[in-house]
């Protein structure tokens, strides 16, 4: 964690101790409702890895779009930490998919990256958090997080192999979700949308 806590001071370094502590409480502890698996079976070798870098959007997208334009291949996440977040969580969330759209269509060059968020006005996911969680401070923000499409939907083949979404799917609305990150996926690795695949989606 010193990679990331080192380059900041005051509430930014606060915010990098709380995410790494809400990650090592809610994500890394194996989860009855994850098939007794971790919610992120890859965030602590991750962190262990130094392979987890955290930014902060001041405003505008230049953060955002920087990360599009230079990910490094030596990180799997890049967390963008915004203040300054859109108050409408479904706003929020509309402009991630849009960021999504836009990567695979090749606008910002690398088209492997995949985004997803969090925004303060999300509903609570029991299954991953239990609310007892002691935050570090009192300031909302939303979260960014930037990965290598790749990456993320070959893990998913993986963990759904191994029973991890069977109850998790049934009680979260994920499929949208799911299926958006599929369908880029196919058309990163095939150029076309609609190839025939078994029902993990692959060949």
């Amino acid at each position: 964690m010193d990679n990331v806590t080192n380059f900041y001071i005051g509430d930014e370094k606060s915010i990098c101790e709380e995410i790494r502590a809400w990650s090592a409480y809610a994500l890394e502890k194996p989860n009855a409702y994850f098939n007794n698996m971790p919610p992120c079976p890859f965030a602590k070798r991750a962190w262990l890895d130094e392979s987890v870098a955290i930014i902060f959007r001041y405003g505008g997208s230049q953060a955002v779009l920087s990360c599009f334009a230079q990910f490094p291949d030596a990180l799997d996440l890049i967390i963008v930490v915004d203040q300054f977040y859109k108050r409408d969580a479904d706003s929020f969330h509309s402009e991630l998919e849009d960021y999504n759209e836009a990567i695979s269509q090749g606008l910002f060059g690398d088209r492997d990256l995949w985004v997803m968020g969090f925004h303060p006005d999300d509903d609570s996911n029991d299954f991953v958090d239990d609310g007892e969680f002691e935050p570090h401070i009192n300031t909302p923000y939303a979260m960014i997080f930037i990965q290598r499409l790749s990456k993320v939907q070959e893990a998913a083949y993986t963990l759904q192999d191994l029973g991890y979404y069977d109850t998790y799917r049934e009680e979260y609305d994920v499929e949208a979700i799911f299926e958006q990150r599929e369908r880029l996926y196919r058309r990163l690795k095939d150029g076309n949308e609609s190839t025939q695949k078994d029902g993990h989606g692959r060949r």
